[in-house]
């Protein structure tokens, strides 16, 4: 008969989970109980939700936090230009036109003698601003249209594709030479207006989509069996889940509004005339690219780099709220 295996007081019974026991070590007994995590913590830890686990890879994403000091910094100089910019921009003096730079004019002179480095900081604040609420114009419009046509279905979401083909159809440059050519307006609001009218179709096909796809998830389908009203349906379980491309395409499209806002002034249909903006000073530069490139280049530079900057955040919102690329 063998022998029995002594008794040791470091051993100790531990449950299987199943109804039996398990002799462990009393060590191994208190790692089954409760295993450390990587924080010291315990494997009860509540998991990170969808926008916890987005935001926990942006701040680890070099491109994210680059691109995000970058339109911070333009954020500032358009709410308070003077903090870095000394004058007026609409100051100029013909006898310096086309000078290069000079102590206190660091970019030079443009063609009517204006400081090209103050137009350039002030022209940044209709850049941002243009961008900013023609973005969520865009995204507030094509949202609503499009989530209440994926959700409710029907004859009204066979009107708006139909409506947002139509709009998909025009020409948005010619568009907007022909709708702006006969607004005498020399504010911002004709400029947003028009890319909100031209921009929403995109939007509300991405949030259709999204919402059709998140309608057919088991969760949803619970919540309308216990009784949920249409409106607590898409407030309360769709619209939270299906709000993320939504966001990822208005980023992205930020940027794209900035440069069509400085095509459409270069054209002459946008912002013209004593409104500062990139676009009017590239295309007053244009004529005189070569006895002055330096009147052309820093506005040009400043519409690139603000433009790059708002399409590398969107790629990074994007890459940290798709899950398919993880």
């Amino acid at each position: 008969m063998p022998d029995q295996e002594p008794y040791e007081p470091e051993r100790a019974i531990a449950g299987t989970g199943m109804g039996g026991t398990m002799d462990l070590g009393a060590s191994e007994a208190v790692t089954l109980e409760k295993a450390p995590g990587p924080d010291g913590g315990g494997p009860q830890d509540k998991p990170r939700s969808l926008w916890s686990d987005a935001w926990h890879d942006l701040r680890r994403n070099p491109v994210f936090i680059i691109s995000a000091l970058v339109i911070l910094f333009l954020i500032v100089i358009s709410i308070w230009p003077s903090l870095i910019a000394s004058g007026s921009p609409l100051k100029c003096d013909l006898a310096k036109a086309q000078e290069g730079s000079q102590p206190g004019h660091p970019f030079g002179f443009n063609g009517q003698g204006c400081d090209v480095y103050t137009r350039t900081v002030y022209g940044a604040r209709t850049s941002v601003a243009v961008g900013v609420l023609a973005t969520l114009g865009v995204a507030v419009l094509g949202s609503v249209l499009g989530g209440l046509a994926g959700f409710f279905g029907g004859a009204g979401d066979s009107v708006l594709s139909r409506i947002t083909d139509i709009f998909f159809a025009i020409p948005v440059v010619l568009g907007g030479l022909v709708l702006l050519s006969v607004i005498t307006s020399n504010t911002v609001w004709p400029v947003i207006g028009f890319i909100v009218l031209l921009g929403w179709p995109q939007i509300s096909r991405i949030a259709r989509g999204s919402v059709i796809t998140a309608k057919q998830n088991d969760y949803v389908q619970a919540a309308r069996a216990l009784g949920a009203s249409n409106s607590r349906l898409l407030l309360r379980h769709i619209a939270p889940n299906a709000v993320a491309p939504v966001i990822v395409v208005a980023t992205i499209a930020l940027g794209t509004y900035i440069s069509l806002e400085a095509t459409l002034s270069f054209l002459g249909v946008g912002l013209k005339p004593p409104s500062v903006s990139w676009g009017i000073d590239i295309s007053a530069a244009a004529p005189y690219v070569r006895n002055a490139p330096h009147a052309l280049l820093w506005p040009s530079g400043a519409l690139a780099v603000t433009v790059l900057a708002f399409i590398m955040l969107g790629d990074a919102v994007r890459d940290a709220l798709d899950p398919k690329l993880r």
